[in-house]
C-alpha cells in the first residue's frame, strides 16, 4: 500500500509543476544558448560553434522577442504567453509576419530549456545572463 502512496503522490507533484502557467516577467531578460539539438536526425551543434556564435534570445517587457546569432538579429518580433507555450510572431520583410511556438520544457531563475512544435524539433537550454 505505501508503494501506491509514494507512486500517486509522485504523479501529483508532477502533474501539478507541469500545469502551472509561467509569468511574463520569469521569461525577461537575455539567455544565451548553451545546447541546440535538432530532433531528426538528431545533430547537436558542437560547443565550439555556441562558443563563436554567441546565439541568445532576448526577451523584453514590450513584449518584444529577439533571437541573436553569430552576433546580429537572426529572428525579431512579438510574443505572449500561453501557459507553458510562447506564442510567436515573427516580424519578416516587406511586413509579413509568421507565427509559430514554441514549448517552454523547463523554466528557472537561471535555466531556459524550450523547444520548436514540429515533428523535426528543435530543442535549445539557455543559461540567464546577469
Amino acid at each position: 500500500m505505501k508503494s501506491y502512496n509514494v507512486i500517486y503522490t509522485s504523479l501529483f507533484i508532477f502533474f501539478a509543476s507541469c500545469s502551472g502557467s509561467i509569468e511574463q516577467n520569469d521569461l525577461y531578460g537575455r539567455w544565451n544558448y548553451v545546447k541546440v539539438v535538432n530532433a531528426d536526425p538528431e545533430d547537436i551543434t558542437s560547443d565550439e560553434e555556441i562558443k563563436q556564435q554567441s546565439p541568445a534570445i532576448i526577451f523584453t517587457a514590450s513584449n518584444e522577442l529577439i533571437i541573436e546569432w553569430g552576433g546580429k538579429q537572426l529572428s525579431h518580433g512579438k510574443y505572449r504567453l500561453d501557459g507553458k507555450m510562447i506564442r510567436y510572431t515573427e516580424s519578416l520583410e516587406g511586413g509579413r509576419t509568421r507565427e509559430f511556438p514554441f514549448l517552454i520544457t523547463k523554466l528557472s531563475e537561471t535555466e531556459l530549456m524550450f523547444q520548436t512544435m514540429e515533428k523535426n524539433f528543435t530543442r535549445v537550454t539557455a543559461i540567464r545572463k546577469r
